[in-house]
């Protein structure tokens, strides 16, 4: 996750951002026909918009009004050509773990705006903390049962439950 160079960049965008968003997409016609939908994606405090120093990227992905999924991908685009340029912190970038954190941004705006797409689901995002992973080296606090238990909180909750939001384990956070 800490090793940087553009094709890496690229694997963690598609796994992390473009994976998600096709799996749900496939999904979504069957989950319209439950009266009780649940999307959760399973995100991270690093794709919080306050770990992307630029100002107008923070603006563009915080902006649930106007954005859409084409300026998502967009957005990433011009992650991946800065990125292949070396010029991240010239246009307002985060410089470490780069890729990870705009995966992670790019999957909590996707999620704000299929809640608004489909306000009879509820969708949400969810940090489930430092957990004792492969990808954590095993050096999270938590065990991977632990982990699971924001994911599966939000999954059970009732109908008349929040939407559109980011929980850290689970309380809600801002994005």
């Amino acid at each position: 996750m800490s090793t940087q160079n553009y094709k890496l960049a690229i694997e963690c965008l598609e796994t992390n951002y473009y994976g998600a968003k096709r799996v749900t997409e496939a999904l979504i016609p069957l989950l319209q026909q439950s009266d009780s939908a649940r999307i959760v994606n399973i995100s991270s405090f690093l794709g919080l918009l306050q770990q992307i120093p630029g100002k107008s990227i923070t603006d563009d992905l915080g902006d649930i009004k106007s954005l859409t999924k084409d300026r998502i991908d967009d957005i990433l685009k011009d992650f991946l050509e800065d990125f292949r340029q070396g010029k991240l912190k010239a246009k307002g970038w985060p410089e470490n773990i780069s890729a990870y954190k705009m995966s992670k941004a790019a999957l909590n705006a996707y999620t704000r705006l299929l809640a608004k797409e489909f306000p009879s689901s509820l969708v949400n995002s969810v940090c489930p903390g430092f957990v004792r992973t492969d990808m954590t080296s095993n050096n999270g606090v938590l065990a991977a049962h632990e982990g699971a238990e924001s994911p599966v909180h939000l999954a059970l909750l009732l109908k008349t439950g929040p939407s559109g939001l980011f929980f850290s384990r689970k309380e809600v956070s801002n994005f």
